[in-house]
């Protein structure tokens, strides 16, 4: 006869665990949320967003796991970290959005978000910031548009050229000083995030 206490161990974890372990730094505090709508009123991407932050921290209580993960919230957050400040119960609302964005792409969800192309931009962005240790606009712009959406990419080619005559934009990208420290920094971050999150996305 096996124990109760065993047969509960050896099921799967509920989802709102689940995105808790996942969290790094600690106890995001997700079980505190009080849904006052704090963060969704502060939140400068609100409107584009299928859901709230608390109305989707709702939707991780219920179990909702592929509702959440396919939703759009996670991508459009512009880790400003207002929401943090305000939050009156000091959910770590920006922190929980990296963790929803990470399941998203594990599971294959994000491509049935109507955000489905904000993982490659992040991605290009990333890729920018780890070789030269700033973004590159043009660049990202110019990648990024072309792969998704090409018809936007000739109708911004207006503005980029009058942003490079009036050189608030580089026509190269400039690498920084000590990009090797910051190489080193990154490297070990995301080792970090690998064993945080047992070694997967």
């Amino acid at each position: 006869m096996v124990a109760q206490g065993s047969a509960s161990r050896a099921s799967p974890p509920i989802f709102i665990d689940e995105v808790i372990a996942r969290t790094p730094g600690g106890n995001p505090h997700l079980e505190s949320c009080v849904q006052c709508g704090t963060c969704g009123g502060s939140c400068p991407s609100g409107p584009d967003m299928e859901h709230t932050p608390r109305q989707l921290f709702a939707m991780i209580e219920a179990g909702m796991k592929e509702e959440v993960l396919r939703s759009n919230t996670p991508w459009y957050c512009v880790s400003c970290y207002y929401c943090m400040v305000r939050c009156p119960q000091d959910v770590h609302i920006t922190d929980l959005m990296y963790t929803l964005k990470r399941m998203a792409i594990r599971e294959g969800l994000y491509h049935e978000s109507t955000a489905a192309d904000a993982p490659d931009f992040s991605e290009t962005f990333i890729d920018f910031v780890e070789n030269y240790g700033r973004s590159f606009e043009l660049g990202l712009a110019t990648r990024y548009h072309l792969k998704h959406h090409p018809l936007g990419a000739v109708k911004m080619a207006g503005f980029g050229l009058s942003m490079l005559r009036r050189g608030r934009m580089d026509i190269t990208p400039k690498r920084i000083e000590g990009i090797g420290q910051l190489k080193a920094i990154l490297s070990k971050a995301k080792e970090l995030s690998a064993a945080a999150d047992g070694g997967r996305l």
